[in-house]
């Protein structure tokens, strides 16, 4: 089993019901007792979610950020344990709380579970106590930012132009260097220059394997350009499906918009006014650029179709 075989998304409360459901009862209600009325409470609707899901689309593992600034409801199915779920889902909490700006957090750790958490810096304070039957104590633990920026060094100092092949490829591949576990990319239709292009191909490969559940989110305007002549992209993407997701636009007015980008979760980014064109800007730490582009991107995705031409080709 390797960390390609699953990923860790955001889950919506009220849409992955069910799924939450398929891990959160058998690991708290069937395997520790916890009577269901204390497992499903008024916080969970408010709450930030994350899900882990199989290559087949499956729930194994799940958590939540309340607007407490609270860590909980860590659940794995347990022939999924000791493969480094947890750790995604844990990890992908604490990057939330981070793009919230939260400078701590906090949970209730089981007692056998305080090992785990140290790991990632959980301080453990005050008694223990019990928590529907079960031995707990509290843990926090401090968030810095994702980035620091030298002092004295402006958001717009870091903004830098392009306008070749070669320093847009440079961007591009800076931007998915520096990406944790996740990516953004808006295109046209898969630019066989640049997404095929073997530096920023080894870059993907590279995030593929070592983003302990990461995701590329990929929209593509035109599927069937993409598909015109062989893409290594594609052929990657075969390898690493829970990794690479793709969809592409329906609406009208989605289908018109004339730009290009990639952004991370680290506050990069690399983006044209115009797909096809070299010239353009990027950062590797711009936060406020980074999330205007993401939120558009997440807007559209929400509203596009999956790419059903590339399961096709085996996708």
């Amino acid at each position: 089993m390797t960390i390609a075989d699953f990923r860790v998304e955001p889950a919506d409360y009220q849409i992955d019901f069910k799924d939450l459901r398929a891990v959160r009862e058998p690991v708290f209600v069937i395997e520790q007792n916890v009577p269901i009325e204390e497992e499903w409470d008024a916080m969970d609707p408010v709450c930030h979610h994350v899900i882990a899901r199989d290559i087949n689309n499956a729930p194994i593992g799940t958590g939540r950020l309340t607007p407490e600034h609270k860590i909980g409801r860590m659940a794995v199915l347990k022939q999924w344990r000791g493969k480094e779920v947890g750790a995604a889902l844990l990890q992908a909490l604490i990057d939330k709380a981070r793009e919230l700006g939260l400078q701590e957090v906090s949970l209730n750790s089981q007692v056998s579970a305080i090992g785990f958490y140290e790991k990632f810096g959980f301080v453990s304070f005050g008694d223990e106590f019990e928590e529907a039957g079960i031995m707990h104590r509290k843990m926090k633990l401090s968030i810095e930012p994702f980035t620091q920026r030298p002092a004295g060094m402006s958001m717009a100092a870091r903004m830098q132009d392009f306008d070749t092949s070669a320093q847009l490829q440079e961007a591009c591949r800076e931007v998915i260097v520096g990406a944790k576990r996740g990516l953004w990319i808006y295109t046209r239709d898969l630019e066989h220059s640049l997404y095929a292009n073997p530096a920023i191909l080894e870059a993907l490969k590279q995030f593929g394997i070592e983003s302990r559940g990461g995701v590329a989110r990929i929209l593509v305007q035109d599927t069937s350009a993409a598909r015109s002549q062989p893409h290594a992209l594609l052929g990657l993407s075969q390898r690493l499906s829970s990794v690479f997701q793709f969809r592409t636009p329906i609406d009208p007015e989605d289908l018109q918009y004339p730009s290009a980008f990639i952004a991370n979760d680290r506050d990069g980014y690399c983006f044209r006014l115009l797909d096809g064109r070299y010239e353009g800007d990027w950062s590797p730490s711009l936060p406020a650029r980074s999330k205007q582009l993401i939120e558009h991107f997440n807007r559209v995705w929400e509203r596009s179709r999956p790419c059903t031409e590339f399961r096709a080709l085996g996708l």
